[in-house]
């Protein structure tokens, strides 16, 4: 059982000029742990067709065929992704038909 009878909230005129954003300082940090980010699945596969705005069709080693997009960072390196290139892969566990293209294995 939680105890929150130490736990008071701030006054309002220490919340207005505080560094935090509003519905962090209005949790105690006891509530924090539980906000849990969710995991990624990594992959590898191959690129198995190019298709616009720079979305690929990449092929699982089980053959399984997953429509994918380069992340922010390959974006701003100027990543270049042919056919045939093996990479690596974040995908969703909501959603095992798109994944994120992170890294370029060669």
């Amino acid at each position: 059982m939680l105890l929150l009878q130490s736990f008071s909230f701030p006054s309002r005129r220490n919340l207005r000029h505080s560094s935090q954003p509003c519905w962090k300082r209005q949790l105690p940090e006891l509530f924090t742990d539980y906000v849990a980010k969710e995991e990624h699945i990594e992959v590898e596969g191959k690129i198995a067709q190019v298709l616009p705005s720079t979305m690929f069709r990449v092929e699982l080693p089980n053959k399984h065929l997953v429509l994918a997009t380069i992340s922010g960072k390959m974006r701003k390196r100027w990543i270049r992704l042919s056919v045939g290139d093996r990479v690596k892969m974040e995908m969703s566990p909501y959603d095992m038909d798109k994944a994120r293209i992170v890294w370029r294995l060669n």
